[in-house]
């Protein structure tokens, strides 16, 4: 049997993206979505989702599009992986739009992006990733992986982290940060989530 891809890394991203946007409808409907720590959790929230799915339309969806260019199925798939990415972006800006306007929707707002966000984390997860594992190879996966860790450079990793694990057990944090090499597990232990934690995101 060939090797396997691991999209360990893609899964907890998307959790963690599940996770913040639970925490965004707790805020909002406690009438708190606009306290300072809420907001701030929700730039966090955009930012993450910014780099996610910028380097997956620049760097991943064109290179399976030309490797699936003559079947017809998986086309249309990643196809709408793009056009689900795009829902995506007048929905946050109308969310900021109402935020800034102390609109008494938010929390509709905040469940419709949950909803949209929700069934795409899905969607690509069931049919993407089953696509990817068959047409790329662990290279090609590795190739991806270093371009999303160039985007977010050493700034964005340092946030990225122990972003990935707020709110994780105390067994599958581990289990995740034993992924990573050891230097980087003890930068985050003394340097990344101390100073994540002291940040408070989303606390209303």
């Amino acid at each position: 049997m060939s090797e396997q891809i691991d999209f360990t890394e893609m899964y907890v991203t998307h959790d963690a993206f599940r996770r913040d946007l639970a925490r965004l409808e707790a805020a909002a409907s406690a009438g708190r979505a606009s306290a300072p720590k809420v907001r701030e959790g929700w730039e966090n929230f955009k930012a993450q989702l910014l780099v996610h799915h910028s380097v997956e339309d620049a760097s991943l969806w064109p290179l399976l599009i030309e490797l699936v260019r003559y079947r017809p199925e998986p086309l249309a798939l990643l196809k709408e992986m793009e056009a689900e990415h795009a829902r995506l972006d007048p929905l946050l800006a109308e969310f900021d739009e109402a935020l800034e306007a102390g609109a008494a929707d938010l929390l509709d707002r905040a469940k419709r992006i949950a909803d949209v966000l929700g069934q795409h984390l899905e969607h690509e997860e069931n049919e993407a990733l089953p696509l990817i594992q068959s047409v790329l190879t662990p290279a090609d996966w590795r190739v991806f992986g270093r371009a999303m860790a160039r985007r977010q450079g050493v700034r964005g990793a340092a946030v990225w982290v122990p972003w990935i694990i707020d709110g994780l057990a105390p067994g599958e944090q581990r289990s995740f940060l034993h992924r990573l090499p050891a230097p980087v597990r003890a930068i985050n232990r003394l340097l990344w989530a101390p100073r994540y934690r002291a940040r408070r995101l989303w606390e209303f």
